[in-house]
């Protein structure tokens, strides 16, 4: 963790380019995902499946927020 602003080198503040990391982090999980829900469905582990179905769905609703979040904050 650097205590100081970075956003001189991204040209980007810290604090946006953590939400945006964040959108990234959570989309990224979400197709990732989708691989493992496969794969339990594949081996017929309908509780397994269900587990990574929820976790998805976590994952797309983080990334829809933070989405907003920065919609908002770049539009203004």
């Amino acid at each position: 963790m650097t205590t100081q602003e970075t956003g001189a080198v991204t040209g980007t503040k810290d604090k946006d380019y953590n939400l945006i990391w964040y959108v990234e982090a959570c989309l990224d999980n979400a197709l990732r995902l989708e691989t493992y829900v496969q794969d339990a469905d594949r081996e017929g582990d309908s509780e397994v499946a269900d587990l990574f179905r929820k976790a998805q769905a976590d994952s797309r609703k983080g990334a829809e927020m933070g989405k907003q979040l920065l919609r908002s904050r770049l539009t203004s």
